[in-house]
Order: C-alpha cells, then sequence, then structure tokens
C-alpha cells in the first residue's frame, strides 16, 4: 500500500463525480468506469461545472481536468489503480458482484472502498479472495466540497487496510471518522434518518410543510451545527452545570415528542413533500440551485477557517498541503 498515484472510480453518478473531481483537485490520475450510456459525457460535463468552484478551496500544483480517463471496463481501472472508490446504486447482490470482480482484478495491495451509506461490509466482502483490503468510505454530498467520510472495515478487513485509507483520505483534504462498530447505516445516515422520519411525520399530520420544517432547521440549529455538533451544543447551552446539568432539566422522557416510527409513505404525503420542495426550489433549476449550494458552503467554510473551527480546520490544513507542494515544485 504505497504511494497513491491513480485513484479509481467505479460509478460516476453524482457520488462518483464528486470523489472523481475531489482527485483530480489533489494532483490524481483519475481512471473512471460506468456502465450507463452517455456516461462518460456527463462526467466530464459535471467536473467541468465544479471546476471553479475547487479553484476556490485550492489546487495541488499538478491538478487538470486533462488527467480523467474514462475506461472501457471495470477491469481496465482496477488493473490502473492503486485506490478504487466504488459508488454503484445501494443494492447488496450489485455490490457485491461488483467487488468480487475488482478484487480479482486488482493489484492485493490496492485498496477497494465502497461508497454505500449504509450497507454492510462483511457482506459485500463475501466473494473477494482479498477481503483484507475491502473498506467503507461513505462520504457526503457535494463529495468535492463537504469533508466528512465514515470509515470502516468488515470482519475481514485488516487493521493495515483501515489505517491507509484514512491516511489517504487526509491526503486528499476529508475528515476520515473511524467507525467502531459495523452498524447499518453507520452514524451520520443513523442521526439523518432520524431528524428525517420527524420530518414527515410533521408533513404527513399537516403540522407544517416542508419550506416551514427546513426554515427551522436552517435559520436555528443548522448553522449551529456548523461549528460542533447537538452534544457541544447542548454542553454549551447547559452552562454552568454543562451535558450533567442539561440532562436533568431535559431527560427525553419527559419530553415524548418524537414519533421515530416512520410515517406510512401514501401517495398523498409523497405529492406534499414534492410540491413542498419544488414551492422552495421556485425558478431555479438543478444546477443552478447545486451553484447556489456550492457558494453558500464555501462562505460557510472559510468564516469557519478563519476560526480553525470544524471544517474550517480540515480546509486550512488541506490548503497547508497544497501550498507545501507548490513549493516543492518551484
Amino acid at each position: 500500500m504505497g504511494d497513491i498515484r491513480t485513484f479509481g472510480v467505479v460509478g460516476s453518478g453524482i457520488i462518483g463525480a464528486g470523489w472523481a473531481a475531489r482527485a483530480l483537485a489533489a494532483g490524481l490520475d483519475v481512471l473512471a468506469y460506468d456502465p450507463e450510456s452517455g456516461a462518460e459525457h456527463r462526467l466530464r460535463k459535471k467536473i467541468d461545472q465544479i471546476w471553479p468552484v475547487l479553484e476556490r478551496t485550492g489546487l495541488f500544483p499538478d491538478a487538470s481536468r486533462d488527467r480523467l480517463t474514462f475506461c472501457d471496463s471495470l477491469e481496465e481501472v482496477a488493473v490502473g489503480s492503486q485506490f478504487i472508490q466504488e459508488s454503484a446504486p445501494e443494492r447488496i447482490d450489485l455490490k457485491v458482484k461488483l467487488h468480487s470482480q475488482i478484487d480479482a482484478a486488482a493489484s492485493k495491495d490496492t485498496i477497494i472502498a465502497s461508497s454505500t451509506s449504509g450497507l454492510l461490509p462483511t457482506e459485500f466482502q463475501a466473494q473477494c479472495v482479498h477481503p483484507g483490503r475491502v473498506i467503507v468510505g461513505h462520504p457526503f454530498n457535494p463529495v468535492y466540497l463537504l469533508p466528512l467520510v465514515e470509515v470502516l472495515g468488515g470482519e475481514r478487513t485488516s487493521a493495515e487496510s483501515l489505517d491507509a485509507a484514512v491516511a489517504f483520505y487526509q491526503r486528499i483534504g476529508m475528515y476520515p471518522l473511524r467507525v467502531r462498530s459495523e452498524v447499518p447505516g453507520f452514524l451520520s445516515d443513523r442521526l439523518q434518518e432520524a431528524l428525517w422520519r420527524e420530518i414527515l411525520h410533521l408533513v404527513n399530520d399537516d403540522v407544517a410543510t416542508p419550506a416551514e420544517l427546513d426554515a427551522a432547521i436552517a435559520y436555528g440549529p443548522g448553522l449551529r451545527w456548523a461549528l460542533w455538533g447537538a452534544c457541544q451544543i447542548f454542553h454549551l447551552a447547559a452552562q454552568p452545570g454543562g451535558m450533567g446539568q442539561f440532562l436533568k432539566h431535559f431527560d427525553p422522557a419527559l419530553f415524548p415528542w418524537t414519533k421515530l416510527e416512520p410515517p406510512q409513505i401514501t401517495e398523498a404525503l409523497a405529492q406534499k413533500m414534492h410540491e413542498g420542495c419544488e414551492t422552495l426550489a421556485g425558478d431555479l433549476s438543478i444546477d443552478e440551485m447545486e451553484q447556489v449550494r456550492d457558494d453558500a458552503l464555501i462562505g460557510i467554510i472559510e468564516s469557519l477557517q478563519k476560526r480553525n473551527l470544524g471544517a474550517g480546520k480540515v480546509f486550512n490544513d488541506h490548503q497547508h498541503r497544497i501550498r507545501t507542494a507548490k513549493e516543492a515544485k518551484r
């Protein structure tokens, strides 16, 4: 597991394209494969759209969109890459097949990571000859901006592979979070799912619209969460006693507000959610919404950078690596 020079992308949808863009920005060669018709055109178009954002956040001296090669086969990616990121649809049968094929073609030292948001690595490494290098590296959209990546292994994953993956993800500007146990949904998606279920209940019960619920997050706790998570925010809020005092006064058993069992997704609920979100989008296209999102995220990140706080510290550390690399090239 030596120096990683070529990054393999299997599956070039929204997540795969984000990985490709992040790797190109880090000065790596990228080999990509996706069997869908028109996949290469869509991938190159998406990277062209993303590139100005990456220029704002920092490029390594050898970064270039020209270092992307779209391959004719999965095996071509596997043979030519030192780190492979699979971002195929969330179907366990497909994951098992893909990882078996990649494992058969790739060098035994090549790490194979899956972007899965909840499937377990023990399951999809089951048919691999070298399962020790198969891991999960679960990112968050947009992958090229958000630094979090959850890293975990299966029953037969080696500690060496996990350590190497963490080091690589840090190298390309991410915050690798080691997940201690192989649990469905990992950490962040478990938290998001709880919030999502409550949103669906509130819309289903005609308590609130999607716009009102998004406002309840965006103008309040969402801004605090950009600094710290819920634990540290509540610890700070309950001064002088901190979290110990907070739990005495806000024991969840005293406030049975939430309904964590999901509501039935009826056609009526789906229509309410869709219409509410369409109203929120207004006249903006998907591409325009992505540009607005990225610009706003950069603004938040730049503010955090000034304090060397949270995601801002990750970006500061990564931009220091970029400056060091540029100085070394002079």
